[in-house]
């Protein structure tokens, strides 16, 4: 843990568990010993997913993507009171990630159990067409916008991710979308670019995407100076964007000036946040599994990159 003392970190630190609480999912991160979860230290998404800036900003990049699709968004915006409890929401979301990656097997089975119990009652129609959460389609778009948004974040606010290691995470995390029911999930950066393409023109920025935008821009999470913390990561979030999505979102000059500024000021950031946060969800499950929590600095074993 960080020195109470240090001017930088500690308020990193104490950010983070301001915004993110600890022990409030009731997951078991430390026990049975040895147990890899559906991934373990060896695997690309340990990597990939114990960045936490990277994350946060990879997670909102996401949610970007995810309100563009309209049938997609309608679950979310008839069945949840995000105007009232967006921060409540977003950290539901990064419990499910956090657990489904580095909790032990039966955790994690009980977790995706359970948004699989969620998802069968979400149903309804949105401009005459109707909707389900558990729709295959659904899930695969929900999915492949998270994985693109935490891959991008971890290359630009983490460590550069060569190609073949890129397609190795979107192959090995594919594995949460489809225990959800998700089909088709693309494996790879190729299949990745092709699918959002072939998914482009059922997306558009309409009323209903403009008002959750318009929330996301406006939360304030529990912290200090939450109006400048938000707008940082969103900005950084911004920033991952394919260009196709910043066109569709309208972003201007303005909004991409804002948004390089947002990722330069979290680039230098984000090795604080790695001296505040030593004893994270990736160093526990390392100390489940008997390694360090260093094995994640190097690549998988088998890699020649």
């Amino acid at each position: 843990m960080p020195s109470p003392l240090n001017p930088l970190t500690a308020p990193i630190r104490r950010w983070v568990l301001d915004a993110f609480p600890r022990g409030q999912s009731g997951i078991d991160y430390d026990h049975p010993a040895g147990d890899p979860g559906w991934f373990g230290p060896d695997s690309m998404t340990w990597r990939v997913h114990a960045e936490l800036p990277s994350m946060l900003a990879g997670g909102l990049c996401a949610l970007m993507l995810q309100l563009l699709h309209p049938r997609a968004l309608a679950g979310v915006y008839d069945h949840s009171n995000f105007r009232e409890d967006l921060v409540g929401r977003l950290r539901r979301t990064t419990a499910f990630v956090a657990g489904t990656t580095y909790a032990p097997a039966a955790e994690v089975e009980k977790l995706v159990a359970r948004v699989r119990r969620i998802h069968a009652s979400v149903r309804g129609s949105v401009d005459g067409v109707a909707y389900a959460a558990d729709d295959p389609e659904l899930l695969t778009w929900v999915h492949v916008t998270e994985a693109y948004g935490f891959l991008q974040g971890f290359r630009r606010y983490g460590r550069a991710v060569p190609g073949p290691l890129a397609d190795r995470y979107y192959d090995e995390y594919r594995r949460v979308a489809e225990a959800l029911g998700a089909t088709g999930v693309p494996r790879s950066e190729a299949e990745v670019d092709a699918w959002f393409a072939r998914q482009q023109p059922q997306l558009r920025l309409d009323g209903r995407a403009r008002e959750v935008l318009q929330v996301l821009q406006s939360v304030r999470l529990p912290v200090p100076v939450p109006g400048v913390s938000r707008d940082v990561f969103l900005g950084a979030a911004a920033a991952l964007l394919p260009p196709w999505a910043g066109e569709m979102l309208e972003q201007g000059t303005r909004q991409r000036l804002q948004a390089r500024a947002s990722m330069r000021l979290l680039q230098g950031a984000a090795p604080l946040f790695r001296r505040a946060l030593p004893d994270g969800l990736a160093s526990r499950a390392c100390a489940r599994m008997g390694v360090g929590v260093g094995v994640l600095k190097a690549w998988p074993q088998g890699s020649d990159d």
